[in-house]
């Protein structure tokens, strides 16, 4: 992981939490739109694998702003909690880390839903082209990032699992009471779902499984975890802070002044840097 975040920690996406909850907020726009047209264009962005095989590759992207069923003052709530839950995780493992567990969820959920589709061919002996088209348009919905937000919430309490929460705002509970009892609920409706919920879970929790396993394994504690975010942020900040030019006699460098030239002298032994102003000034370093 440190491997990899040095060479493209500098692609990640600060504040991916609220860039979720914004894609959900074009979703609910479009389903407006469609609404009003009396078409329901959200069935057009789904993650149907059947339809992206048949040419439709926007699937594999659009699937993410299918918003919750219904926009309501829980939904917000909810929308709020996520997002104090993601920016904690972000700030706790650092940018990096956090966006590799959000979009190896979204990986794996890809992957299931194309496993689910092959998995329901076999067990079928294969279905006609238009039960096929209509079985997938249906199942596709439960492919969406709403396991993908549980899985926040599951990290969340396995990295801070005594910390208290309100439950409906009045009784306080520890947020690894209301982990269990979400992972309980999981197993439940993997064994009495549909297919399609069945894969859509296994798949959207296997980042968290993976998380699990990595932080049971290093027994990384999450203050050593903040303390080692906190660390890599302020070293990666002093990396892009150094200069790569400074006068070795006046010590001005490129941050002073960009219009300023750097030149080594061959006369001096060693290597020693001068501003245009002193290159040819200056006395040789013996």
């Amino acid at each position: 992981m440190s491997k990899f975040e040095k060479k493209f920690g500098k692609y990640a996406i600060p504040n991916l939490t609220l860039v979720l909850i914004m894609c959900y907020v074009a979703g609910y726009i479009i389903q407006l739109m469609g609404a009003a047209g009396g078409t329901n264009l959200l069935g057009f962005l789904t993650l149907d694998p059947y339809r992206i095989l048949h040419g439709q590759i926007w699937r594999l992207v659009t699937w993410v702003i299918v918003p919750p069923d219904s926009l309501d003052i829980f939904t917000i709530i909810m929308l709020f909690f996520y997002y104090s839950l993601g920016s904690t995780l972000e700030r706790t493992w650092g940018t990096y880390r956090y966006n590799v567990y959000i979009f190896s969820g979204m990986l794996f959920t890809i992957i299931g839903s194309f496993l689910c589709m092959g998995f329901a061919y076999l067990i079928t002996g294969g279905m006609a082209a238009e039960a096929a088209s209509v079985l997938f348009y249906r199942g596709s919905y439960a492919f969406s990032t709403y396991y993908i937000n549980l899985s926040i919430f599951l990290a969340f309490a396995a990295t801070y699992p005594d910390m208290q929460v309100l439950l409906m705002f009045v009784i306080p509970v520890k947020v690894k009471w209301m982990g269990i009892l979400d992972a309980v609920l999981m197993v439940y409706y993997v064994i009495v779902g549909s297919l399609f919920t069945k894969f859509a879970i296994v798949a959207s929790l296997l980042n968290f499984v993976l998380y699990f396993y990595r932080m049971h394994k290093s027994r990384i504690s999450p203050k050593q975890m903040h303390r080692r975010a906190q660390f890599e942020r302020k070293t990666n900040e002093g990396r892009t802070k150094a200069t790569r030019h400074k006068c070795a006699i006046c010590g001005r460098t490129e941050e002073d002044d960009p219009s300023l030239e750097f030149r080594f002298c061959s006369k001096c032994n060693g290597n020693y840097e001068y501003c245009q102003y002193h290159l040819f000034t200056h006395e040789h370093v013996k």
